[in-house]
């Protein structure tokens, strides 16, 4: 059951809540340009490298996985799932890192806040209202799948307490209240493990696809060396694409097996009778043990040096700092130059600056290329 919607609206004869906020992401402009936006390599490098889409329908079918196992809402899970990274810029982090400094002065720029700004405002498609007027638990999880936003007293280890929060997130709570001090649904918990799990296993394999770091490499990790060992014991004369793929499969299984034991025991031991007895929890009751904890850190630490500031990759990365800051001052200077369904409403600089980063938060990589390239240089490539 949900705490309804910001419009209300008459309930569907034939779908759930959730199953209608999953249909309306799934639909929704912002959703297929994350088929042209970055992941870590950009598209024009490779066919097979994922992307934003496919990292997102990666991390939906583990959450969907994860809150089926743990008899949660498994369309509730796989909505948020489907909608956490709908704010991300073209680029990937890189664009969002340059966007956030174009915009420091104006309030800052934050993936999930802008998530929030699109599935409210910034989708125009009903005639009834502006955004896709989700489910106050889908929009809950959206903002908070990382942790609570203020006053927790044991912060989630993916969250970052002293980044301030979004004016949109501060201004829609007045509206719709989201409870910014509390946890998210155990569904959005799950929906943030599995974004965890589905990237560090993809980079993992689009690394090795890229030749950033072989499988020996590897072996530095002591979690991936075991399952190593274990398939060359069991398969001696096992193709390296094929051990790729077993390496990957079996990196998901493990975790989510480890999340399910975890998450199962913290949800029998606080004895929650409710869904706001999970969001009164003074910790996350979806996580990982100790040891995946230690694994998955081991693993990040190894994808940061390796591949995330590998000299390929820092430099598309210094080449897509630079197209997304000449944009947005070439915007910001001269608004005109926006289509006009963008263009701010005021000549005030901050109202400008809002604008600009709407737009090009919306861009695929291809297309803020194509803009920088008609603007400034027709030569410009990124890889």
């Amino acid at each position: 059951m949900s705490r309804g919607r910001l419009v209300a609206e008459s309930r569907s004869p034939t779908r759930t809540e959730f199953q209608r906020d999953r249909d309306r992401i799934v639909h929704c402009t912002a959703f297929r340009r994350l088929a042209f936006k970055s992941q870590v390599f950009v598209p024009s490098e490779g066919d097979h490298y994922r992307t934003r889409l496919t990292h997102t329908i990666e991390v939906a079918q583990i959450a969907r996985a994860l809150a089926r196992g743990l008899r949660l809402d498994d369309d509730l899970a796989e909505a948020i799932a489907l909608a956490h990274d709908l704010g991300h810029t073209p680029f990937g982090h890189t664009g969002e890192d340059a966007l956030a400094q174009c915009m420091s002065q104006f309030g800052g720029f934050d993936h999930n806040a802008h998530a929030l700004r699109i599935v409210t405002k910034l989708e125009r498609r009903y005639a009834q209202f502006d955004g896709l007027n989700l489910s106050w638990e889908c929009l809950e999880g959206i903002v908070k799948h990382n942790g609570p936003l203020i006053g927790a007293t044991r912060p989630s280890s993916r969250q970052k307490p002293k980044t301030p929060i979004s004016a949109h997130i501060l201004d829609f709570d007045a509206l719709f209240p989201l409870e910014l001090s509390s946890y998210s649904s155990a569904e959005a918990q799950t929906a943030a493990i599995a974004d965890d799990i589905a990237y560090n296993t993809h980079d993992i394999d689009d690394g090795l696809r890229a030749g950033l770091f072989d499988l020996d490499d590897l072996r530095a990790i002591p979690f991936i060396e075991n399952i190593l060992e274990e398939l060359d014991e069991r398969y001696p004369q096992l193709d390296r694409s094929r051990k790729i793929h077993e390496l990957g499969r079996r990196i998901i299984t493990r975790f989510v097996e480890d999340a399910l034991n975890e998450s199962a025991a913290r949800l029998t031991s606080l004895d929650a009778a409710s869904a706001a007895g999970i969001r009164a929890a003074t910790h996350a009751v979806v996580g990982l043990s100790p040891k995946m904890v230690e694994a998955d850190n081991s693993i990040k630490g190894f994808l940061f040096p390796n591949m995330y500031r590998a000299q390929k990759v820092m430099a598309v990365r210094i080449k897509a700092d630079h197209v997304v800051k000449k944009l947005f001052g070439l915007y910001l200077n001269s608004p005109e130059k926006l289509p006009l369904e963008w263009r701010p409403v005021s000549d005030g600089e901050s109202e400008t600056a809002e604008a600009v980063a709407d737009y090009l938060a919306g861009m695929t990589d291809r297309f803020a290329l194509q803009e920088y390239q008609r603007h400034f240089d027709l030569s410009y490539v990124l890889g």
